[in-house]
């Protein structure tokens, strides 16, 4: 069983946002970039999981991306990938990504795609989506368990007030959160040798954008608190009832 695991490249959380171009471009000066967490902790890691468990005999890496992206998806190679991919084009919008991940995805042929359930920067959570319905394949989102039994996946998945579990027919593209796997941290070895393993560069077949962003806006600044002696409670419940409005 052949498993491609989608990777995408974020800012870490800590990083400063710094808008430019009178605010329809964030600037990348100084900022420190991550593999997305729910790709890297919980779909990349359930992955190799399969394979140490011989469930799966290939996992694969892909991402979309200039050269900037590389040291991402080599951080996938160093924690056990057995190949990386990377699409030569800019990530600019959610259906572009997933229709050039299908594309490849559609030339080699995959039981299993998984990704994470969002990406933390837009948290839109649709790319998944969009690789089942470009590739025609099923879907199943926010996993927090995943078994292979043959040619059926069986997921575990939370819902509103619960859990249902799903089954169904591989091939399939699960989208991955809390609970699915353990994080780890690549080993030495492992980082020494994805600095020099060749990563696979494929130029896609233009696809056109559906969807642009007009502009970003920064979150308004915090207020400043109030203090109130806890002596105080009839002042507090005021404040809480006429400015805070939650009570």
């Amino acid at each position: 069983m052949k498993i491609l695991v989608c990777i995408s490249q974020v800012p870490d959380t800590s990083t400063k946002i710094i808008l430019k171009d009178n605010n329809t471009a964030i600037s990348s000066d100084g900022v420190t970039y991550i593999i997305n967490p729910y790709d890297e902790w919980y779909a990349l890691i359930r992955a190799l999981e399969l394979k140490e468990t011989g469930v799966a005999s290939d996992v694969h890496l892909i991402t979309v991306g200039k050269a900037d992206v590389e040291p991402i998806i080599r951080k996938g190679l160093a924690l056990g990938g057995d190949e990386a991919i990377r699409i030569d084009a800019a990530a600019n919008d959610p259906y572009e990504t997933a229709s050039y991940i299908a594309e490849y995805a559609k030339s080699v042929g995959y039981d299993l795609i998984l990704c994470g359930k969002e990406s933390i920067d837009y948290n839109n959570g649709v790319t998944g989506v969009m690789i089942a319905e470009l590739l025609d394949a099923d879907y199943i989102g926010f996993a927090a368990s995943i078994q292979i039994e043959g040619n059926t996946a069986i997921v575990n998945r939370e819902i509103e007030g619960g859990e249902e579990t799903d089954t169904c027919s591989l091939p399939v593209v699960i989208a991955c959160q809390k609970g699915v796997a353990e994080a780890r941290i690549p080993n030495m070895r492992g980082i020494m040798a994805a600095r020099t393993r060749p990563l696979k560069v494929v130029t896609p077949t233009a696809v056109a954008p559906v969807a642009a962003i007009l502009s970003y806006e920064m979150p308004p600044a915090k207020a400043g608190i109030k203090l109130v002696d806890p002596d105080n409670m009839d002042e507090l419940v005021e404040l809480l009832h006429s400015e805070a409005k939650v009570i």
